[in-house]
Parts: structure tokens; C-alpha cells; sequence
């Protein structure tokens, strides 16, 4: 995710360095108008350009930032099945996980209260997760 951001960012630098090259150059759209022009104020049109460059630059991090969180999620919820799948006391497909930023909610029936510490525990035992809200139920038989 770190990487996506570095090239948005890279490229609004990139943009955004190309109408100050070309304002300061006289080349491309920053051209002095011809005598028949309509009188457009350049200066105005400049920081214009800035501010809409500097909002873009904010929305692009608000953007990124977004997607990192929920590839971070996912990447969370994909962790905690992978381990629940492997183990041989969990039966996973039956414990559905969501992940909220660093929380870790399981909800599902399991079988015993054996199988519901276990599932709890291998959540609360993954890298980057703070708690785990156990909503899981105990068959009844």
C-alpha cells in the first residue's frame, strides 16, 4: 500500500511540476494571450492550478489511506482462516471473521467450548490484531 502511495504521489508531484515548468518556460497552456485572446488573469489561473493540485494531493492520501486500511483488514481476516483452516480443532467453515482496523470479531456455532478457546486464541495469537470479540455460540445438542 506504501507503494501505491509513493507512485500517486509521484505522479502529483509529477503534474504538478510540469505547469510550474511550463509557467516559468512560457511553454503549453501558460502562453501569453494573443492580441484577440478574451484576457484570461494568469495569475489567477496559476493559483488556481495550485489549489486544485494541493486538494488532489490530499484526496490521492485520503484515498490511499483508505485502501491500505482495508487491505490491512483483509489481510488480517485472511491470516485468522488460514490458521483456523489448518488446525485440526477448528472447523472454520463454520466461524465467520470480520476484521474493524485491528479488531477481530468471530461469530458462528462451533461445537464445544474447546473449539471456541481454540478459535479465540488463534485470533488473539495473529500479528497485528489489538482484540477479538467472541460472539461465537456453543451447538446445543
Amino acid at each position: 500500500m506504501r507503494a501505491i502511495r509513493s507512485i500517486l504521489t509521484l505522479l502529483v508531484l509529477v503534474v504538478v511540476g510540469v505547469f510550474v515548468y511550463n509557467y516559468w518556460t512560457g511553454h503549453g497552456w501558460t502562453l501569453s494571450p494573443s492580441p484577440n485572446s478574451t484576457g484570461i488573469n494568469a495569475d489567477q489561473a496559476r493559483r488556481e492550478g495550485v489549489d486544485t493540485a494541493k486538494k488532489a494531493a490530499q484526496e490521492t492520501a485520503t484515498a490511499a489511506n483508505k485502501v491500505e486500511a482495508a487491505v490491512t483488514e483483509g489481510a488480517l481476516t485472511a491470516k485468522i482462516k488460514s490458521k483456523m483452516v489448518l488446525d485440526d480443532r477448528v472447523k472454520a467453515r463454520n466461524i465467520s471473521v470480520t476484521t474493524s482496523g485491528a479488531v477481530v470479531t468471530l461469530t458462528g456455532v462451533v461445537e464445544s467450548q474447546a473449539e471456541r478457546e481454540r478459535a479465540v486464541r488463534l485470533a488473539k495469537e495473529t500479528d497485528g490484531v489489538t482484540s477479538v470479540v467472541d460472539k461465537l455460540e456453543i451447538k446445543k445438542r
